[in-house]
């Protein structure tokens, strides 16, 4: 619902003496509306500068309205934005909501009166009871007519003030018990409220006089309305107010009262019409400078022609200035833009530096220096876009949306600096399009792998040759708007050398306290990236300088566990390589058991790449079979797996049933997701020497050194031979000798492989431990928990050691995990050997 606004505070006025008699049960759609603004004086057409008005109204001489007794107590509700409709209003209004249509539809059946209610929020497409206004007014539909589009353009007039009691129904349209407001009589005025009317009328004459109207119809009007509530209705009906302030107007039942509130408003807008008037002024003498700028430089361009200079150039620098003028430059800018054009003006357009500024200013002019693109603030559907293209990942999608909650409460925050850190393959990069899609913006992604120049960033001086803009610039320009979804991919493999340092260039770009006036060193001007969404990706943190690390916000996320792979790959993968497979819908049959086969005994990565190769062999394999003639479905099975995919790559190690003396599972955490470690310790006859073999880092040397010193100090309370150290050689080994391996996570697990040798008793078989020790037999917490405890439940392991720190770690698990297996939490070196130790002698 909507209606056009004029441009002056004072509607058009229509004197009419006596209202058209409506023709009752007769809803005909008249074959010619009333058209606005017709048969009106050319003098209020120019009141409102249009050949249309947006509403007529009588004088009122000889109307009283119907009395309240001849209003039905019950009427349809017209729900109305943006205007509200005073008594003997004569306006046309155009109805498209589809209750709106049956609420003119009833009342055209009946006997033509319809309550019109303002709303309180005029974005609300489908208004409830509590969304309108409670006062309104009692029109009657004079005419209306069906618009090719669909929607009814209706001929109101106001009749009478009504309070809304009850809204009896709101299907299909709105109906309300209402109670007509009778106009309380004034009787003889007084002196003050005889003033009042003067001043109201000497206020309308004289916007009026500022707007540059001939006033003589209009005041006799005004002139011939006496009464105060009919005056200040006739004055409110046509001043250009806010809806709030019309509202309040209508709800006022003294007429005395109701005049000095629009007397108010009629005061305000005499110094609003004063102040245009002097702007006017002002413009109209600019204009004259214009007009003789524009003559002396067409004399100059005539001048030029007779010198044999080419038109073109001229009509090339009035599409730049033109378009300088549209681009919305801020105002520092269009100075230094301006600067550049004039000094292209004096040059000679074959000249080399000609072409520089001409190239620099096509930049100025189409950068969006203003324009935004508008976000998708609906959170549960961008909750749902982000749980349909990622599954799992709670914490990214929690922050987006905290995001989205916050920018919806908030417009003017600015965008957030998100750091993605994981290992490759996990959905670093499509969760950045995601996010672009749940916000409804363009997205960018901008690869920093191997970049080592800083003019990357900030872009090139224009006295180099070839220079253009940074990246950063260019995505903008490329995305056509000023808060785009940029993805600076691979962060954490930016280089450096002597052309700069491209990570120490970012320090700018990724503060949100400085990147509102990012100044390129192509444009030279500050441009505002404030509104930017940047998110990186890294594969990992330890390569990002700290500076730079700590403008972001750093979200984890790890690798996926065989559990997770096994779900994404059955409602990601398969279907996406089914489909670029050229294969139907169920033509391509798997079991998740085969699904998780391939992903442990053929992939051995965090991500899914891996996984996705895979389950693409296996659809073009089928698709060929499929292309021979062969009919579906295509199943696979577990006899043609090997067949198709060849022999497994990888093969865990098996548990083992017993363990000897001097060997104990340990877990470690890989990039690749979590892992058993069988450590290895055999004594021998010698002189004290510590052996440490399997390419361990200095961390995991010094552990095996603070494990020796715990059992030599605790020798007694193991039962261990004090003197071991002066007689035997010990050697740690850890599988496979090929692979490093470092970190302070194995401690516990050498101490008891240590104490295991020493005492000749074996471990059980079925427990691995983790866990960093320190001298006094403390033991630490360590990293990587839900990984190495997933290790060991898909090994076989019935019970995990883990620090008691560690404990908080134990919510990321997957409670049917949890329950796979029995944790046990340690906060020192001597709760180990008791849980660890095998009472019964190992079988030989």
């Amino acid at each position: 619902m909507s209606r056009k606004k004029n441009k002056s505070p004072i509607r058009p006025i229509r004197i009419q003496r006596k209202p058209p008699e409506p023709e009752p049960k007769k809803p005909e759609p008249a074959e010619e509306a009333p058209k606005a603004g017709e048969d009106l004086p050319d003098i209020i057409e120019a009141l409102t500068g249009t050949a249309g008005a947006a509403g007529l109204f009588g004088d009122g001489e000889g109307m009283s309205g119907p009395a309240p007794s001849d209003i039905p107590q019950v009427l349809p509700v017209l729900a109305v934005r943006d205007i509200v409709v005073f008594n003997y209003m004569i306006l046309p209004l155009f109805v498209g909501r589809e209750k709106s249509v049956q609420a003119v539809d009833a009342a055209l059946s009946g006997d033509r009166y319809i309550l019109i209610l303002t709303q309180k929020d005029e974005a609300v497409e489908d208004p409830s009871p509590d969304d309108l206004y409670q006062t309104g007014t009692v029109g009657m539909i004079m005419r209306m007519l069906k618009m090719p589009d669909g929607r009814l353009k209706v001929l109101v007039q106001g009749l009478a003030r009504a309070r809304v009691k009850k809204f009896t129904s709101s299907d299909p349209y709105h109906i309300a018990e209402l109670e007509p407001i009778m106009e309380p009589e004034v009787g003889r005025l007084t002196n003050e409220q005889e003033a009042l009317i003067r001043s109201s009328r000497e206020q309308s004459e004289r916007i009026l006089t500022l707007r540059g109207i001939s006033s003589q119809d209009i005041m006799s009007v005004l002139n011939n309305v006496s009464e105060p509530g009919r005056l200040a209705d006739l004055i409110a009906s046509n001043l250009r107010m806010k809806v709030g302030a019309a509202q309040k107007i209508l709800e006022c039942h003294d007429p005395i009262e109701r005049l000095e509130m629009v007397n108010k408003q009629l005061l305000r807008e005499v110094e609003v019409a004063s102040m245009q008037h002097k702007i006017q002024t002002m413009a109209k003498e600019g204009m004259d400078k214009a007009q003789r700028d524009f003559y002396l430089r067409e004399q100059l361009k005539a001048i030029k022609r007779e010198l044999g200079d080419e038109g073109d150039e001229s009509e090339e620098l009035e599409e730049l200035r033109a378009g300088l003028l549209k681009a919305g430059l801020p105002k520092d800018v269009l100075k230094e833009a301006v600067k550049q054009l004039k000094r292209l003006e004096t040059m000679h357009a074959e000249s080399s530096e000609a072409t520089v500024i001409r190239t620099y200013l096509d930049w100025m002019i189409e950068l969006p220096w203003k324009k935004l693109s508008r976000d998708r603030l609906d959170i549960k559907k961008a909750e749902k876009i982000l749980n349909d293209d990622h599954y799992d990942l709670e914490k990214v999608k929690e922050r987006i949306l905290e995001y989205l909650s916050v920018r919806k409460l908030n417009a003017k925050m600015k965008g957030p600096i998100l750091c993605f850190v994981g290992p490759p393959g996990v959905g670093k990069t499509s969760l950045g399009r995601s996010i672009a899609r749940s916000l409804g913006r363009k997205f960018h992604r901008m690869s920093l792998g191997g970049m080592r120049d800083e003019a990357e960033i900030r872009g090139h001086r224009r006295t180099y040759i070839g220079a253009m803009p940074g990246r950063i610039i260019q995505a903008i320009k490329q995305c056509g708007t000023r808060n785009p979804v940029i993805m600076l991919d691979e962060i954490d493999k930016l280089g450096s050398d002597f052309r700069g340092d491209p990570s120490s260039a970012l320090l700018e770009v990724l503060d949100p306290e400085q990147n509102f006036s990012f100044t390129d060193h192509y444009l030279n001007v500050p441009f505002d990236l404030s509104k930017v969404m940047f998110i990186c990706t890294s594969n990992m943190l330890d390569s990002i300088p700290g500076p730079l690390l700590d403008r972001m916000e750093v979200i984890r996320i790890p690798g996926y566990t065989e559990q997770e792979k096994t779900v994404i790959t059955r409602r990601y993968i398969i279907p996406r390589q089914v489909e670029e497979n050229g294969l139907a819908e169920g033509e391509f049959q798997i079991t998740d058991k085969l699904v998780n086969k391939v992903v442990r005994e053929y992939t051995r990565e965090a991500g899914l790449r891996n996984v996705e190769r895979e389950i693409g062999t296996l659809c073009r394999k089928m698709a060929r079979r499929k292309a021979e003639g062969e009919k579906g479905p295509f199943k696979i099975t577990t006899q043609n797996l090997y067949t198709l995919l060849g022999p497994p790559r990888f093969l865990d190690d098996e548990k083992e049933p017993t363990l000897p003396p001097g060997v104990a599972v340990g877990l470690a955490w890989t990039p690749v997701g979590g892992e058993i470690l069988h450590i290895e310790v055999t004594t021998m006859p010698g002189k004290g020497k510590l052996i440490l073999t399997g390419k361990l880092g200095d961390v995991m040397k010094e552990s095996a050194q603070a494990a020796l010193s715990i059992a030599r100090a605790r020798a007694d309370a193991y039962g261990i031979d004090p003197d071991f150290a002066d007689k035997m050689d010990i050697h740690v080994h850890v599988p496979a000798g090929a692979t490093p391996k470092d970190g302070p996570s194995a401690g516990v697990t050498l101490v008891t492989a240590l104490i295991s040798a020493l005492t000749d008793t074996p471990i059980h078989p079925d427990l691995a431990m983790t866990g960093e020790i320190s001298l006094r037999g403390r033991v630490l917490p360590v990293g990587g928990i839900k990984e190495k405890i997933l290790a060991a439940v898909s090994r076989g392991m019935k019970k995990v050691l883990i620090p008691a720190q560690n404990k908080k770690d134990l919510a990321e698990i997957p409670e049917e995990l949890r329950k796979r297996i029995t944790i046990k939490t340690i906060e020192k070196v001597d709760e180990v050997w008791p849980l660890a130790r095998l009472k019964q002698p190992a079988a030989k």
